[in-house]
């Protein structure tokens, strides 16, 4: 009887003790299951932060390339404007020089040019000392062929000492006539004149105007009868064209 009844306990605390043991490796694997997933619970979503992070990363990287692209072309339009501008001030400065130039090439020449000649696009007719039957000696100066009404200018500054008809006393055969007063003993002449436009004592200027061309006197067409002497009087004459081109004058 004993031996049934410790036999029955042994075989109950054996079933007892494998269900202990199921029970257990029940819990361990439920415990497992629940580790494998809360870890990859983990794992998504640091791979979800990890890709927002990639994410935030490029659009930072692409904001600051796009405003180093940016800084960089409004740098590039500032120096291309200012190298426009430096362009234009040297343009500007160089054609500042050249006008300077230009004029002081102008102001140089007219301070030299202490001679011009009497009228401007004119034909050489008569020359001097030139025989004809229209002097009675040979010619006294040097014909400029020019229309009736042509500005004279005094050739050289001076002092106006004759001027009116007859020749301003030379003679009917200058018609009206000027002649000025230069320094160094040197005069000149202007005949033929259709208006006299200055008065004896008068100053003028080299360049200025003096009267108007005509046909008066002995004269065959309209001209410029222009003499250089030594004299203020008929018979002093010298090559007025010579004269002239010795002061640099191009007749």
């Amino acid at each position: 009887m004993s031996q049934r009844v410790t036999s029955r306990t042994f075989r109950t605390s054996l079933l007892r003790t494998r269900a202990a043991v199921l029970a257990t490796g029940l819990g361990v694997s439920v415990v497992l299951g629940a580790g494998v997933a809360a870890a990859a619970d983990t794992t998504a979503a640091a791979s979800s932060t990890t890709a927002s992070a990639v994410q935030a990363q490029a659009a930072a990287q692409a904001k600051a390339a796009e405003a180093k692209a940016a800084k960089a072309a409004k740098a590039a339009q500032a120096k291309a404007a200012a190298a426009a501008k430096q362009k234009a001030a040297a343009e500007a400065k160089q054609r500042a020089a050249a006008e300077a130039k230009k004029k002081a090439a102008a102001a140089a020449k007219k301070k030299t040019a202490s001679w011009v000649d009497p009228v401007k696009k004119y034909r050489l007719s008569a020359k001097f000392a030139q025989a004809g039957g229209m002097w009675t000696q040979k010619h006294s100066g040097q014909d400029y062929a020019v229309p009736t009404g042509t500005n004279v200018m005094a050739a050289h500054g001076g002092t106006v000492v004759k001027a009116g008809g007859n020749g301003a006393g030379d003679g009917p055969a200058y018609g009206n006539a000027i002649v000025i007063k230069h320094g160094n003993g040197t005069y000149s002449q202007y005949a033929h004149l259709s208006r006299i436009d200055v008065r004896i004592g008068q100053i003028v200027k080299t360049g200025q105007h003096i009267a108007r061309s005509g046909n008066t006197g002995n004269s065959s067409g309209p001209h410029l009868h222009f003499e250089i002497r030594t004299t203020p009087n008929y018979g002093s004459a010298v090559d007025p064209a010579a004269f002239l081109r010795s002061k640099g004058v191009r007749v």
